[in-house]
C-alpha cells in the first residue's frame, strides 16, 4: 500500500469509528491464524496511554493492522523511538501517526509542573519544549498540538533509521489530535523538519 493509501485508509476507518459504523474486521481465530507467522501493519501510531483513546478502534482495524506504541503524553522516548524503528526498518511500515488528544492529563501535569516522583517528570520533561513552544498562557489543548508537531519532528531527528526513511520518501510522519466527544482524529500541518 502506497502512503497516500494509507493515510486514506486512516481516514475512512476514523470515519466509521465516528458514526458508530465499525467493520469488525480482522478480530477472530482465521485472523489470529494469518498472524501467527509474522505481521505487517501498515501504519506505526504513537500515541497517549490515556484511556478513552484506542487507536485500534479509533481507526476501525483489527488485528495486525497497526503498530500502536502508548505512552502518557504520546513522547518520543527511547523506548518507543526504538519501537517505531523495529517497525520502519524490520516491518517496512510506511506512516507513523503522532496522535495526541484533547484534554491529555500528562500535559496538563506538564504544564502546571507538577512533582509527581523521578520516572513520572523524566517522561513529562519530554512534553516542555511544546510548553515552551506554545506561548505562555496556552491551553492544554494547544500544547498537546504542539506536543504532536514537535514530536514527529523528534522521531526523524532522533533516529537515523526514520530519517533516512523519510529522506528516501519511504515513510511520512503525521501528527494528529483526537478530539474525545467525536472521536475525530484531525490531521494536524506539519511543521518542517529541522
Amino acid at each position: 500500500m502506497e502512503i497516500k493509501e494509507i493515510l486514506e485508509k486512516l481516514e475512512k476507518g476514523n470515519d466509521n469509528f465516528m458514526n458508530d459504523n465499525l467493520s469488525h474486521k480482522n478480530e477472530g481465530a482465521a485472523r489470529r491464524a494469518e498472524l501467527v507467522d509474522g505481521q505487517a501493519p501498515f501504519a506505526i501510531i504513537l500515541g497517549c496511554a490515556d484511556s478513552r483513546v484506542v487507536p485500534e478502534l479509533a481507526f476501525d482495524t483489527g488485528l495486525g493492522e497497526l503498530f500502536v506504541a502508548r505512552v502518557a503524553g504520546n513522547v518520543a522516548n527511547i523506548s518507543t523511538i526504538a519501537s517505531i524503528e523495529y517497525a520502519v526498518a524490520v516491518l517496512k511500515t510506511k506512516v507513523i501517526v503522532v496522535m495526541g488528544h484533547e484534554s491529555c492529563g500528562a500535559v496538563g501535569s506538564a504544564i502546571k509542573g507538577d512533582n509527581l516522583g523521578f520516572n513520572l517528570n523524566i517522561l513529562l520533561s519530554h512534553i516542555t519544549p511544546a510548553i515552551v513552544a506554545a506561548g505562555e498562557g496556552a491551553s492544554v489543548n494547544d500544547v498537546v498540538k504542539k506536543n504532536a508537531r514537535l514530536t514527529a519532528i523528534d522521531l526523524a531527528n532522533r533516529s537515523e533509521i526514520l530519517a533516512q526513511a523519510v529522506k528516501d520518501e519511504d515513510l511520512k510522519i503525521v501528527p494528529a489530535y483526537y478530539h474525545l466527544a467525536t472521536g475525530k482524529v484531525e490531521f494536524l500541518k506539519e511543521e518542517e523538519l529541522s
